[in-house]
């Protein structure tokens, strides 16, 4: 398909970012895989209304989040006893504190309304331009600014932290500690947090 840069751009190569944006909506990695799956074949069939000039990203990701929305109405008229569903089941996770705060982050974005968590994801993570974000949401810019605004901070106040500052000042000090550089050091890093 035409990109309006004037190159080709392929399906394959939206691939990584289809498969980010659709985890904003589904928690297991299979069930992401899956959306992609459908929204892939989705775009292939109806190749021939994409329009020329217009950015396939876009067209794609407004197909995933479509498509998405369609599976929670047909879910919620199927949903599953709460005895046989298997997600409702415990895993145990790795212990590294790495993993602990991705954890936290992760849980801390799932929290968010999906409006707010659509738009953290686009703009931050996957780098789409608010004015894609907007089209792809069907709202204003300003509406797309609004919530992101609202999801960094339901962010920090699910990770307890006031400022993005104060977040970044808190795992310093961690790593300080953690490698004992030097007293002085976590006396700089107490000093910041006051």
């Amino acid at each position: 398909m035409p990109n309006p840069d004037g190159g080709e751009i392929s399906v394959v190569d939206l691939i990584p970012a289809l498969r980010a944006f659709a985890r904003t909506f589904c928690r297991v990695p299979d069930d992401a895989d899956d959306l992609v799956q459908e929204t892939l074949a989705k775009g292939l069939a109806n190749q021939d209304k994409f329009e020329p000039g217009t950015r396939l990203k876009s067209w794609l990701f407004t197909i995933m989040r479509n498509t998405h929305f369609t599976r929670i109405k047909a879910a919620a008229r199927e949903t599953p006893g709460l005895l046989e569903c298997a997600s409702s089941r415990p895993i145990s996770e790795p212990s590294q504190e790495w993993s602990v705060q991705s954890r936290e982050v992760h849980q801390a974005i799932q929290k968010l309304p999906s409006q707010q968590r659509e738009v953290l994801m686009l703009i931050g993570v996957l780098g789409v331009s608010y004015e894609e974000t907007a089209e792809i949401c069907g709202c204003a810019i300003g509406t797309v600014k609004s919530r992101l605004n609202r999801a960094r901070a339901g962010v920090l106040e699910s990770l307890g932290e006031s400022s993005p500052q104060a977040l970044i000042e808190r795992r310093r000090q961690f790593s300080d500690d953690h490698w004992d550089t030097g007293a002085q050091d976590s006396k700089t890093a107490e000093t910041h947090l006051r």
